[in-house]
């Protein structure tokens, strides 16, 4: 029997070109295949209950996704894709859905219209009036990043302020407990009086909703720090200004960032409603349009899109957690 060496020896060519890497096929993303596909030919088959939109649109986009994870089923044999992989169960989940909301409100007519859309009366808003939710979603983008920016900015230096100085602390929380608990829309009346305009109001009243918890929380962490730390600290030298930056800040980092991401969730609350009063753009404006023109179909697209610019700065902001508290990861549960 030839052994591996005198193999190659005997037929270099064998070994010159690699052979592909064989893998495991994606089945999961087979079946999702098959199903988007089988989504698509029930609304071309299916005839509509009344009119619902361009139903062609939609079994395009449907059949469209079809092919797509049918040639990544392909691919998967031959390349590593590991997040599309993990996303499999997903996609055949996101294909029921659709068909079954399909066959309720399209096909059926068990969803009345026009208080619940269809698929395609939503692709057919975002066909037909991108430029104007685009816009109001640059304008939402534009007004919470600027609250949100200022309320976790103040919340985070009172809170540091609160659990690092006595005297701050004396002064400011017993404000902090009479203001903080009071819902930030319970000062529309008085923000829309008080500032020049709807749009500094808004950044008012999402800052007040974001300061709440991150200076809470901030304070909070500040105080648990270890006074082991400060006494090391003070041993080698350290002045104040060094313990509150390089021992109290850091320690309290992981506070801080629950502080933030329930001060992200009660700022999307306030979003909606300031935008609701004075002001001519926004996802919160637009709402309270297609309610008025009971265009339901404006306002579930506009909620899905609050919905993905929600989840996106979540993202966003869980992506600057693990990159700032990459020190920590031994310490703790990520």
């Amino acid at each position: 029997m030839l052994t591996q060496i005198d193999r190659i020896a005997r037929d270099p060519a064998s070994d010159a070109m690699p052979h592909p890497t064989h893998r495991r096929i994606w089945r999961c993303g087979a079946v999702a295949a098959v199903a988007w596909l089988a989504v698509a030919g029930l609304a071309e088959r299916w005839p509509d209950s009344g009119e619902v939109g361009p139903t062609a649109l939609f079994v395009g986009w449907m059949a469209a996704v079809g092919l797509a994870l049918l040639g990544a089923t392909a691919a998967s044999r031959y390349f590593d894709l590991p997040r599309l992989v993990r996303s499999g169960p997903w996609f055949v989940a996101l294909a029921l859905l659709f068909g079954l909301w399909e066959l309720a409100s399209a096909k059926l007519n068990l969803l009345p219209r026009p208080f619940f859309a269809t698929p395609q009366s939503l692709l057919e808003v975002y066909s037909e009036d991108w430029p104007r939710l685009a816009d109001s979603t640059f304008h939402s983008v534009m007004l919470l990043v600027t609250g949100y920016a200022v309320g976790a900015g103040l919340g985070f230096i009172s809170g540091v302020a609160i659990g690092w100085s006595r005297a701050i602390g004396y002064w400011l929380h017993p404000m902090l407990r009479f203001i903080g608990p009071l819902p930030a829309t319970a000062w529309l009346p008085l923000s829309f009086f008080v500032f020049p305009s709807s749009w500094s109001a808004g950044v008012f009243l999402i800052a007040l909703a974001t300061g709440f918890p991150v200076t809470v929380l901030t304070w909070s962490g500040v105080a648990s720090v270890n006074a082991a730390y400060y006494d090391v600290a003070r041993t080698l030298g350290a002045r104040p200004g060094f313990l509150i930056l390089k021992v109290a800040i850091p320690a309290a980092m992981p506070s801080v960032f629950v502080g933030l991401f329930m001060g992200l969730g009660a700022s999307f609350a306030v979003l909606v409603v300031a935008e609701m009063l004075g002001v001519k753009s926004g996802l919160g404006w637009y709402l309270s349009w297609a309610q008025g023109w009971a265009a339901y179909s404006n306002m579930y697209a506009a909620l899905i899109v609050m919905a993905l610019m929600c989840s996106s700065l979540i993202t966003l902001l869980f992506r600057l957690r693990d990159r700032l508290l990459s020190w920590q990861k031994g310490l703790l549960r990520w």
